[in-house]
């Protein structure tokens, strides 16, 4: 996956409901153009991942409003 911006990606979660937050920090589920996902969240250190990809915890909340974003 190639390096984009934020701009670029369409936000699936912080647009209804849920708590609110400031400076874009929160957890947040973005789609791509291509039909991926990108989630922003708190860094886990549930194990390690191979090299060049990371692990993020989101809330349950954040993944059901991405769910009803897409209407699944």
């Amino acid at each position: 996956m190639g390096v984009q911006g934020r701009e670029e990606l369409i936000r699936l979660t912080g647009n209804t409901g849920g708590p609110t937050c400031d400076d874009d920090d929160c957890p947040n589920v973005y789609r791509t153009r291509r039909g991926s996902f990108v989630v922003q969240g708190d860094a886990s250190d549930a194990f390690t991942p191979p090299a060049g990809e990371g692990l993020v915890e989101i809330p349950e909340h954040v993944l059901r409003e991405a769910v009803r974003a897409l209407g699944w």
